[in-house]
């Protein structure tokens, strides 16, 4: 099997980062329950569990070259819809005097989502 062309590494980096995080929220799905704001309607796990499905779409969606320009912009939306669970996540730590480590994690992921946005946005744009 050939490397892939170096144009292709941002894109199937990203597929990996978003296949890893699906199957996480299906072999360790209780950190993800937290995140799920209670405003939301249903079981947490459900939301959790379609989240993880979610991730493993659009990481299939930007490791096929015919779907990459579509799992891109898929994938930036996801991580704009994701954001307001990390922020909860990260006011949820505040609240519950979790460790300081933890909490500075909390709010350091915060602005980490936006670099991700534009990584997603490159990849679209180079499909």
């Amino acid at each position: 099997m050939s490397e892939p062309r170096a144009s292709q590494r941002p894109a199937l980096l990203l597929a990996a980062l978003l296949a890893g995080a699906g199957v996480l929220h299906f072999a360790r799905p209780k950190p993800f329950d937290a995140l799920v704001p209670k405003e939301l309607p249903g079981d947490r796990r459900t939301w959790t569990y379609a989240s993880g499905a979610a991730e493993l779409t659009v990481a299939a969606g930007i490791a096929l070259p015919r779907t990459r320009r579509l799992g891109g912009l898929a994938a930036a939306l996801l991580f704009v819809g994701v954001f307001p669970g990390n922020v909860k996540m990260a006011l949820d730590y505040q609240r519950r005097g979790r460790p300081a480590r933890e909490r500075a994690v909390a709010w350091l992921r915060l602005p980490l989502q936006w670099p991700l946005v534009s990584w997603a946005l490159t990849v679209r744009d180079r499909a």
